[in-house]
């Protein structure tokens, strides 16, 4: 047995007016079309749901109980309605979003608040401290839907990127190092020092970009300390293995024992979002508005 959505309309309505004039009328239907309707429908459940007379339509026994069945179907499929509505202007679902390590500490905690506020039924999945070529890969694979990338690494094809800022490169030294109370510093006084930097070429873009800095300073780094995470960057910069050059935004991650200077030299690297091409919901567009708009702010 198959009971129709339609069937559920006419039997709610005829239920609840108890009387065919006016549960036609409110369906917009013909009297004919609703008596036929909730006949067949009688059939097909092998029992009577209304007694019918010349002056009134009441429900049986059974009718009642189906009312009960029939409100909770009606009740389910207005849910489902407004939840496709939601999800048809990117109100509701699920975005996962990868950040590269540099960009963990000012943006991500700012695109998750505002996307609370903005879009609360959008359920976001946050990923911090990766690297490019893994954020690319689960753009590939659909592990994200978006990632914050940086912009000077190649991408495969298939992923779009659009450049979202452009931020100074700044120097982190421990705070007790003799150049730490300068307001600003020339990126060849770092020539003797160990830099400690994310890892080779194939997997940050970052280490290339401070070691072609250091190129274009005249000098080649004496020792390269390399590290994962840019927390951990830090950290060991901190307890005095080296210093580092990262994006001015980590500074918004404050950790005692560092001191991050500017160079007086203008050294950039850009900031993209990244998604794969032709395959946004409209849930991952919504929130890539958001990400610009929180980046570009």
């Amino acid at each position: 047995m198959v009971m129709e959505l339609r069937q559920v309309r006419y039997f709610l309505a005829l239920a609840e007016e108890c009387h065919f004039g006016r549960a036609a009328q409110r369906l917009h239907v013909a009297q004919s079309a609703l008596s036929q309707q909730l006949k067949q429908l009688e059939r097909e459940l092998g029992t009577t749901l209304f007694t019918r007379s010349t002056r009134r339509v009441e429900l049986t026994e059974a009718g009642r109980h189906l009312v009960t069945h029939a409100r909770s179907i009606a009740d389910e499929v207005e849910r489902a309605k407004d939840q496709m509505a939601l999800l048809a202007t990117g109100r509701t679902g699920r975005v996962s979003i990868g950040f590269v390590g540099t960009a963990t500490y000012d943006v991500l905690p700012r695109i998750a608040r505002t996307v609370r506020a903005q879009l609360p039924g959008v359920s976001l999945e946050l990923r911090g401290e990766m690297l490019n070529p893994e954020l690319v890969e689960g753009l590939l694979h659909g592990t994200y839907d978006l990632a914050l990338v940086r912009t000077d690494a190649p991408v495969d094809a298939a992923v779009e990127v659009t450049t979202l800022r452009s931020e100074r490169l700044v120097a982190v030294l421990p705070t007790g190092h003799p150049l730490a109370d300068r307001h600003e510093i020339p990126l060849v006084a770092l020539a003797d020092e160990p830099i400690v930097v994310h890892p080779s070429r194939d997997r940050s873009s970052m280490h290339g970009r401070v070691l072609a800095a250091c190129a274009r300073a005249g000098f080649e780094p004496s020792a390269l300390v390399e590290v994962g995470e840019t927390a951990t960057l830090v950290v060991f910069v901190a307890a005095g293995h080296g210093v580092a050059l990262v994006p001015e935004s980590v500074q918004s991650l404050r950790l005692d024992g560092v001191t991050y200077l500017p160079l007086v030299e203008t050294e950039t690297v850009d900031l993209g979002l990244a998604r794969r091409a032709g395959r946004s919901s409209a849930a991952a567009d919504q929130v890539a508005a958001v990400v610009e708009a929180c980046v570009r702010s």
